[in-house]
């Protein structure tokens, strides 16, 4: 049987998908955390760990008070 993984990695992973199909471009903000719980049916700390995650890697970038965006040096994949 296939392991499914946590909630927080396949919202990450549909993040990524969304930025590879020029859903969020380089430099566009996300949603807010509240938005994509809603969106996404979980609660804002599920969908922190995945946002989290990404600006930890470099992909997404935290600007305090203003909101999260897409890393302006997304590399082709």
């Amino acid at each position: 049987m296939p392991y499914a993984q946590p909630l927080w990695r396949q919202i990450r992973d549909d993040l990524r998908a969304k930025i590879r199909a020029g859903i969020y471009p380089p430099g566009s903000k996300l949603p807010s955390t509240r938005q994509l719980a809603d969106e996404y049916e979980t609660s804002h700390v599920t969908v922190r760990r995945a946002i989290d995650s990404m600006i930890e890697l470099g992909e997404l970038v935290g600007r305090m008070g203003i909101g999260v965006f897409v890393a302006e040096d997304q590399e082709e994949s």
